[in-house]
């Protein structure tokens, strides 16, 4: 089986291919391979010569799937279907063409699509996250966002309930990472913070590719701010409790919506106590997708 990913460049439509993928060589009984093409190596005029060839240079074995995810891909992944006609094509969003063109559409239930044999509908968007089961007890992740298109940070807010969560876990390891939304000021500002030398602060320009998805796997509980959406899920992937902290919000929309959604239903929570924080689930959205894509419905 050969996966070639149409890819934008962008690092969390790569994320999502990238966890399609290894969910799938987890699904499948057979070798597994992928391929990553920049949309700048399959110009347009290319890829129409090539639907009388049915080959393409820039593609190494003939696919089995071709995934897209971003807006300009999309229409290359059609082309890139009709050029490899065996091939199913799958975009990881709501495409920007009509549903029919392809096999399958991987959307978040946000975005409000009915679920159907095409249509395959997900709680938050897919990543390559799996609970590797070695998370430590009492050891917890704060994970901050920044101000965003639908939330405005507000520093003494979260300041706040950074103090409440250090407070109500007196004998827990507590590790703090920022991302890079957060106002570069705060860090300062985190400094004047009561029994600040309980955190141990890593500013995300302080740390390599992959480090909080390693500290995702090792802490029991992650705090992360509700700007941060895509996190929110990567943690309840990785089988940690979920803690969310409160951002004022600009503008209610799908998103803001989706995080109410998980608050009402128990997955996450407002609570600054561990003990407190609601059991981790067995969250496998992306496992659950790719066996529906490899096995059939």
């Amino acid at each position: 089986m050969h996966i070639v990913y149409v890819s934008d460049g962008k690092a969390g439509h790569r994320s999502q291919a990238l966890g399609l993928f290894k969910a799938m060589q987890r699904q499948s009984q057979e070798v597994v391979t992928f391929q990553e093409i920049s949309i700048d190596d399959l110009p347009i005029v290319t890829l129409f010569s090539a639907l009388f060839s049915h080959q393409l240079h820039a593609v190494e074995h003939e696919p089995t799937y071709i995934f897209g995810v971003g807006s300009h891909t999309h229409f290359r992944v059609w082309l890139l279907g009709k050029v490899y006609n065996k091939a199913k094509t799958i975009i990881l969003m709501k495409p920007s063409l009509p549903f029919a063109w392809f096999d399958y559409a991987v959307i978040p239930q946000h975005d409000g699509i009915q679920a159907s044999n095409k249509v395959l509908t997900t709680q938050g968007a897919l990543n390559p996250i799996v609970n590797e089961e070695r998370h430590q007890h009492g050891r917890i992740l704060i994970a901050l966002g920044g101000s965003s298109k639908r939330h405005q940070w507000n520093a003494a807010k979260v300041l706040h309930a950074i103090e409440q969560i250090v407070e109500h876990n007196p004998n827990s390891e507590i590790i703090l990472t920022t991302s890079r939304r957060t106002p570069k000021e705060f860090l300062a500002e985190l400094t004047q913070l009561k029994n600040i030398e309980k955190l141990q602060i890593f500013p995300v320009e302080d740390t390599p590719q992959g480090w909080i998805f390693e500290e995702m796997q090792k802490a029991e509980a992650v705090w992360v701010t509700e700007d941060s959406v895509s996190m929110i899920y990567e943690a309840l992937t990785a089988g940690c409790k979920v803690g969310v902290i409160e951002v004022d919000r600009l503008k209610e929309d799908r998103i803001t919506k989706s995080v109410d959604e998980i608050l009402k239903q128990g997955l996450v929570s407002l609570q600054t106590t561990l003990t407190d924080l609601n059991l981790a689930t067995e969250f496998k959205e992306t496992d659950r997708i790719a066996k529906k894509i490899v096995l059939g419905p």
